[in-house]
C-alpha cells in the first residue's frame, strides 16, 4: 500500500489518498481518500471515496483527490454523480463518476469507525454522460439494474455505455 499527498490545501486539509494493490479477493488496484470525512460532515460523521482500476498508475490518484475537492464545494452523497471533464482513461467513454455503493468490496468496507467520528466510504464508479442522463431520468436503482444486466467490468476502459 502506498499514499499520496495532494499537498494538502484549505479546501481539503490532510487529504491522503491509499493505493491498495490487487490480493486474493479483487484482481484491480483500490484508490482510497483518507481525511476527505473531516471536510464535509455531520455530527462527526462524513464520507470517504473509493475508485478500483485495471492499472496502477498516478492518475486515479489525482482523479480521487480531485473528487475529494469536488465534494468539498458540492457536497456529494450516494446515487449523486459528477463530470470528470475528460475520459477517465484514454479510449474510454466513461467521463463522469456515480457515487454508489462499494459493492465489489463488501459491506464491511462502507462503514468505518474513526476515532473522531466515522465514515461511509462509497465507490466513484466511472460512467457515460448517457448512463448518468439515464441515471437522472429512470432513477439510480434502474440504472444499476443496467449495469447487473450487461454484467458490466467497472475497471474496463473500453466497456460500452448501456444507456
Amino acid at each position: 500500500m502506498t499514499t499520496w499527498d495532494p499537498g494538502g490545501g484549505e479546501a481539503v486539509p490532510g487529504l491522503r489518498i491509499r493505493t491498495v494493490s490487487p490480493g486474493p479477493r479483487a484482481d484491480s488496484w483500490a484508490y482510497i481518500t483518507a481525511g476527505c470525512w473531516s471536510t464535509v460532515e455531520a455530527d462527526a460523521r462524513g464520507l470517504e471515496f473509493v475508485l478500483t482500476a485495471p492499472v496502477r498508475d498516478g492518475r486515479f490518484a489525482d482523479l480521487l483527490g480531485s473528487t475529494a475537492y469536488y465534494h468539498a464545494d458540492h457536497h456529494l452523497g450516494l446515487e449523486h454523480s459528477l463530470p470528470v471533464g475528460e475520459p477517465w482513461l484514454p479510449g474510454s467513454h466513461c467521463d463522469h463518476l456515480l457515487i454508489s455503493l462499494p459493492y465489489p468490496h463488501g459491506p464491511d468496507l462502507e462503514h468505518c469507525p474513526l476515532p473522531d467520528g466515522h465514515a461511509r466510504i462509497l465507490r466513484a464508479l466511472p460512467v457515460t454522460a448517457a448512463e448518468t442522463a439515464y441515471r437522472r431520468e429512470h432513477g439510480h436503482n434502474a440504472l444499476e439494474r443496467l449495469f447487473d444486466e450487461h454484467a458490466i467490468v467497472p475497471t474496463d476502459p473500453r466497456r460500452p455505455s448501456v444507456a
